[in-house]
């Protein structure tokens, strides 16, 4: 696999195109990004067969980081004013159209784009790609909408927006678009659909778990055991959600034991179930939950 400094570099020399782009944002593309990718290896190696994709090859590689990036320098233009309001929505529209931005700082936007749309082994990967980023954007608008107003969502409304700004859905299927994993063609069948509905479920309630002490400190409201104390101030809260994981992970579990997905979707799902342990609690800056930390933030 490419080596870390050199995809690091990479994903930041494209960064820097975009007004706000941080050197976290590169930083933590690419230990997901790998950590991702090497879970899932062994799988792309096999799919390289009938796909020609090899799960090696530089390109692909970096274009996965970069959409990574992208994402977590989205979350922040949200959650801490990157850019102008205006910007964001040039931004946003430009994203999720597929064309170059109207305002001059987000030049990497298009690029981006451009390069997804060549690299795509299945075009109908790239327009849904193109669907998963309005969906995120709009979920991340309306989250800190809702925590700034005076009206707060119930968790049902909260949850349900929260599976889409998870963004694990533009995870996989730029993945998908990548290296040809058949995701438009797996998103016809119910119990696929399922299965992304709760690995972003589980996806949102760990990342609030692991970024409440972080997010209560730092005045954010938009975290699922914030919101239930605001509500709730007696209910104990930790023991609730980490009870909906459980039970949201044992559904994971049957509805993957029931199907048999192509390679590599069982061993994705896998990882992205484990990444609380394997990746937030291993953070050097985003995710890092201890003292040394501070001031950093989860998705």
């Amino acid at each position: 696999m490419i080596q870390t400094e050199h995809a690091l570099q990479q994903v930041l020399e494209w960064g820097r195109s975009l007004t706000g782009f941080a050197d976290e944002h590169a930083v933590e593309a690419v230990r997901g990004g790998q950590y991702i990718l090497q879970r899932i290896h062994p799988s792309l190696r096999d799919t390289s067969a009938r796909t020609g994709r090899d799960p090696q090859d530089e390109t692909l590689i970096v274009a996965f980081y970069r959409e990574l990036a992208l994402l977590f320098w989205l979350d922040d233009c949200n959650d801490l004013g990157l850019i102008a309001p205006e910007q964001l929505a040039a931004v946003e529209q430009a994203l999720g159209q597929g064309v170059p931005c109207a305002l001059p700082g987000f030049e990497g936007c298009a690029v981006l784009r451009a390069s997804l749309a060549a690299l795509a082994y299945d075009r109908r990967d790239y327009a849904q790609l193109l669907d998963d980023t309005r969906c995120y954007c709009a979920a991340l608008r309306a989250g800190h909408a809702q925590a700034a107003g005076a009206e707060r969502w119930s968790y049902a409304e909260y949850l349900h927006n929260g599976i889409d700004s998870i963004a694990y859905a533009n995870v996989f299927c730029c993945l998908s678009l990548l290296w040809g994993l058949d995701m438009a063609t797996l998103r016809a069948s119910p119990a696929f659909r399922q299965v992304l509905r709760l690995i972003s479920a589980i996806g949102r309630l760990q990342n609030d778990l692991h970024g409440r002490d972080k997010d209560r400190s730092a005045g954010e409201a938009d975290n699922a055991a914030i919101l239930l104390l605001q509500r709730y101030p007696a209910m104990p809260v930790e023991e609730f959600l980490n009870d909906e994981l459980a039970g949201h992970t044992r559904m994971l579990h049957r509805v993957m034991a029931e199907e048999r997905f192509p390679a590599p979707w069982g061993p994705l799902v896998d990882a992205m179930a484990a990444i609380r342990a394997q990746y937030y609690r291993t953070s050097t800056s985003r995710y890092r939950s201890d003292a040394a930390g501070e001031g950093q933030r989860p998705a």
